[in-house]
């Protein structure tokens, strides 16, 4: 058996043979790497699921959005049975090799292993969901999607994210037509342009996305909802409507020197360096704007955005980046795991400190902020922050980025629908017991009714929006019957 190479988990930061140029020759070349990684993979995967010792409390499956049946796949591959681990895992999951990418395992299943609760550290179930899924594309166990019989009905998806492929595909397999509407040029939502491809391999988005369309869901890219069609048009062209957008409206950060150029939103920043990954022509990259080489970046939030956009900052060359968090670290709500990541990449946290102002005209030069305490809890339970006196600091900045979380836009005006009910957050309103918005025929869910929230739970909305569309579409049929 080969020898397990040492810290091969801290390895992770190799991506593309390039990172860190300046310390290259310590760390391995991205072929070693993946060499070793292939070879050493089978062998971590079946050790990690034999720690899962059926322990008869099975909460890794309980937190897991989605109730993955996780013990049940990590016997099986223990048992070194990966077609059957992988078949079990896509009972629950239309995407389980991006799930185990991209999950904040450590604040669900893994966070909430029996074995980590005894403290030998969690089974690395998201390691071994990868891994299996990986497994059955290189092999050729995912099969096509196969339609079901036609039931002569259509449906419209508007958003191409995770709740509106998993919707899509279900929708496909019950026997529908489906028809996908995006505002961008490829399908996948934030999996696409909001996730590094350090993360989430472009790729692996890619190869879901084709299954779809080769198993006959129409997707109309660069298609505007407002723009191109109004809702309206869109009820009237199909049988049912799914409005699964998301949420993308950042969120403003009130402060004098906000304007000045050089300070710049997350999502502008992070979908700028996934279209230069894909190759596209990015003249705001170019130029230098969403390029952060040689720069001294700063980051505002403690979100994963936040996370994604220190380590992409680290990637590109930047000359130092630093993160800006008005709590301490025991209430940051990324998931720790990005932070150690961060950490050790180079990252510098200045924990309990807030954006002040930001300083130059002609473009950013530096961020003043404020030194924070933690103060009595606030109706969330949290501990508000609070200025200190006196404690103004400078940080040197030639990149600001904002990444303060997403709100949502205004659909009503967007979609030409004002009739479409919102909540006062902007979120879709829905019935719950239907997932059906005041518009009949109108279903919503995902992020556009939850507000900004896990890859996982658009998953497990778009799931369980299906059954409730079929219901719908089935009870529309008959009616149309007997007035026939």
């Amino acid at each position: 058996m080969a020898k397990r190479p040492q810290k091969l988990e801290m390895l992770k930061f190799v991506e593309d043979g390039q990172a860190y140029p300046e310390k290259r020759e310590a760390r391995l070349r991205a072929e070693d790497f993946q060499e070793i990684a292939d070879k050493y993979a089978p062998e971590k995967a079946a050790e990690q699921a034999a720690r899962c010792s059926q322990c008869g409390v099975p909460y890794c499956s309980v937190h897991c959005p989605l109730h993955n049946h996780i013990p049940d796949w990590l016997r099986l591959t223990a048992e070194g049975r990966l077609r059957e681990a992988y078949e079990m895992s896509n009972l629950t999951s239309t995407m389980p090799e991006i799930c185990g990418r991209i999950c904040p395992q450590d604040r669900l299943c893994e966070g909430n292993c029996v074995i980590e609760f005894s403290g030998h550290g969690a089974v690395t179930i998201g390691s071994v969901e990868k891994y299996i899924t990986d497994t059955a594309w290189e092999e050729g166990w995912v099969e096509p999607l196969q339609p079901g019989r036609p039931k002569g009905q259509s449906v419209g998806i508007i958003g191409a994210g995770p709740a509106g492929l998993t919707a899509a595909e279900y929708l496909r397999v019950a026997g529908y037509d489906v028809h996908v509407y995006d505002r961008h040029d490829r399908a996948g939502g934030l999996l696409t342009y909001g996730i590094p491809g350090f993360k989430l391999e472009k790729h692996v988005i890619m190869r879901r996305v084709q299954r779809l369309k080769d198993g006959g869901i129409q997707f109309h890219e660069n298609f505007e909802v407002g723009r191109d069609a109004t809702l309206e048009k869109l009820r009237d062209r199909h049988d049912a409507i799914l409005i699964a957008t998301g949420v993308y409206q950042a969120r403003a950060i009130q402060m004098p020197g906000v304007g000045a150029p050089g300070v710049e939103e997350a999502l502008d920043f992070l979908i700028a360096s996934n279209r230069k990954s894909f190759g596209d022509d990015v003249p705001d990259f170019d130029n230098g704007r969403f390029n952060a080489k040689g720069k001294n970046v700063v980051v505002i939030g403690g979100g994963d955005t936040a996370m994604d956009c220190v380590r992409t900052s680290i990637r590109q060359g930047a000359k130092s980046v630093k993160c800006l968090y008005r709590r301490d670290r025991a209430n940051m709500p990324g998931s720790q795991n990005e932070v150690r990541n961060a950490e050790e990449e180079g990252v510098e946290f200045v924990w309990l400190s807030a954006p002040k102002a930001v300083e130059g005209t002609d473009h950013v030069t530096a961020v003043r902020a404020n030194r924070m305490r933690l103060g009595a809890p606030d109706a969330s339970g949290r501990r508000s922050p609070e200025v200190e006196p006196d404690s103004d600091f400078t940080v040197e900045a030639d990149l600001v980025i904002k990444a303060l979380g997403f709100d949502a836009e205004d659909l009503p005006r967007l979609f030409d629908s004002p009739d479409l009910s919102v909540t006062r957050w902007g979120t879709l309103r829905v019935d719950h017991k239907s997932m059906m918005t005041n518009l009949e025929g109108v279903f919503a869910a995902g992020d556009i009714v939850r507000g900004a929230s896990l890859v996982v739970w658009g998953i497990r909305d778009g799931r369980d929006v299906t059954e409730h569309m079929h219901r719908f579409l089935k009870e529309k049929k008959m009616a149309e019957r007997v007035a026939a």
